[in-house]
């Protein structure tokens, strides 16, 4: 394969610079941030959405920019470069697609078109107390009692439900069945009342995480994807779309950057042992980055292997971010032991070096759950198990 870049991406590339370009000033040099507050979220999706990129990563045919997948990876980059606000991925990444592939035309006018524009903003309630990565076990019930599900239960670890309008929820609708064949996804208004949401402040020092709770919350038939019971196969598309994406190629590049500039504002490149350090971060960046290229091409050829290669790409791609956020402290050296605020949070405090130090610590404690979310390591090497020995 050809690693070489893509002159054919040049003019896209220099398109989308254009447009960064040309935001405002509220919308570039973003503090680092897994998401950014809600205003801007949807501010920034608003921007895209009158551009005609409201949705980046969707087929022509579902509203979307119809951008190819490298198309996708370059907008990503550039993004990521100019610091724009976050998108929101739970919209983009997950629930869009399900919608476009399973929702009703009634569904799909409902929910697409405010959350293009902005109007909306989702969470997502698939993990529950005592579950672990067995989401098959869930315990939240949804019974019918004529044009409603009453659903009853406990979700956990559900990122952002605080800042969310609305939420899209695994929940069992058959405890008779076998445990996958009984599961339903539906979407429900987080302002229905019975629905309780409480925070879980994380080891970053930040509110991302909740305890979202269902007391006899009603919810219309019609808010089901899908067949009843056919939530277990929706969840597996869902789960099995962006192979490419899953290194988070983009924030590796970034947290490679914010590195460089911290290695040489402390002359650390003239001490050995960082240099190489560093030289093999870099090393190990670019052959993730290559990596990307080949499952990229793989996805756009349809070829299953991107599956097995998606899986290796989550593994290696969070273990490096772990390692880089670590070496940003490592960095700080005696400034790296200060418990500085988040360029998020506001704060008066002065601390010497702030500046340069704000949000690293934060980082490197939020990337420590890298290897979890989203599919822990363990749940990926099963899946490249499985499809490369057929276990």
């Amino acid at each position: 394969m050809d690693f070489r870049p893509d002159p054919s991406l040049d003019a896209f590339r220099r398109e989308v610079r254009e447009f960064l370009e040309g935001l405002p000033a509220e919308l570039r040099n973003q503090p680092r941030s897994t998401r950014s507050k809600p205003a801007e979220v949807r501010l920034w999706q608003q921007t895209l959405h009158a551009r005609g990129w409201g949705a980046p990563y969707w087929a022509k045919e579902h509203g979307g920019a119809g951008w190819s997948l490298s198309q996708m990876l370059v907008f990503d980059e550039e993004c990521a470069a100019a610091g724009t606000p976050t998108v929101d991925g739970f919209l983009h990444k997950l629930l869009g697609p399900v919608l476009n592939q399973f929702g009703t035309p009634e569904q799909r006018a409902a929910h697409v078109l405010p959350s293009l524009r902005g109007e909306r903003l989702w969470c997502q309630g698939f993990s529950e107390p005592g579950s672990g990565s067995d989401l098959a076990s869930l315990r939240t019930r949804a019974e019918i009692g004529g044009d409603h599900y009453v659903v009853n239960g406990q979700k956990i670890w559900t990122s952002y439900a605080h800042e969310s309008d609305w939420i899209f929820l695994l929940v069992r609708t058959d405890a008779n069945v076998k445990k996958q064949s009984g599961i339903s996804f539906l979407l429900v208004d987080m302002k229905t009342p019975g629905i309780t949401v409480r925070p879980i402040r994380s080891i970053d020092d930040f509110h991302h995480l909740n305890e979202t709770f269902f007391d006899s919350v009603r919810v219309p038939v019609a808010q089901r994807v899908g067949e009843e019971g056919g939530g277990w196969s929706i969840t597996k598309f869902l789960l099995n779309n962006e192979h490419a994406s899953a290194a988070e190629l983009p924030s590796l590049k970034r947290y490679m950057s914010e590195l460089h500039r911290l290695a040489d504002a402390q002359h650390l490149r003239e001490r050995p042992e960082f240099a190489l350090k560093l030289a093999r971060l870099e090393a190990e960046l670019q052959a993730i980055a290559m990596m990307v290229q080949r499952v990229t091409a793989l996805e756009q050829a349809h070829d299953p292997a991107a599956l097995t290669l998606g899986s290796m790409l989550k593994i290696r791609g969070t273990e490096l971010q772990q390692r880089l956020t670590e070496a940003h402290v490592e960095a700080l050296g005696d400034y790296g032991a200060v418990a500085y605020p988040h360029p998020e949070l506001e704060s008066n405090a002065r601390f010497p070096g702030q500046d340069a130090a704000r949000g690293l610590a934060n980082d490197m404690f939020f990337r420590r759950a890298s290897t979890i979310y989203g599919g822990t390591s363990e749940v990926q090497r099963g899946i490249i198990a499985k499809l490369l020995f057929q276990l």
